[in-house]
């Protein structure tokens, strides 16, 4: 089993930055696709982005390419997500979690994170 918690996510206003981190435990982190989710209140959990075991490829949601980051540091145990000019329409709970293939990384998840909250507000 993989464990996945997350941390990083706060209130920011809109134009700002938040770097978010999910460390995991339990089996060998390094060998797994991870990625990073969102979901609001009513609608479903979406897919913001993805990194290969070895961070050599990322992928991104269209609605993010350009200001979201994806980052891994496997001697950490950690994977981050680094957000940039942060809009309103980005607050949600952000949640990690570990795939067991990059290419179809949502139906191959087999760990989530507890979520963390970004709200982003004036």
């Amino acid at each position: 089993q993989v464990h996945l918690v997350e941390s990083g996510g706060g209130l920011v206003q809109p134009g700002g930055s938040l770097r978010l981190s999910c460390a995991a435990s339990g089996r060998t982190f390094s060998g797994y696709p991870m990625g990073w989710f969102r979901q609001v209140p009513g609608k479903e959990r979406e897919f913001v982005a993805r990194i290969r075991w070895n961070g050599g490829s990322t992928d991104y949601a269209d609605s993010v390419k350009g200001r979201f980051t994806i980052s891994r540091d496997n001697a950490k145990n950690t994977v981050y997500l680094q957000m940039n000019s942060l809009r309103p329409e980005d607050t949600a709970v952000y949640y990690c979690a570990a795939s067991v293939t990059y290419g179809d990384f949502t139906r191959g998840v087999i760990a989530w994170g507890q979520g963390t909250q970004v709200t982003v507000s004036s």
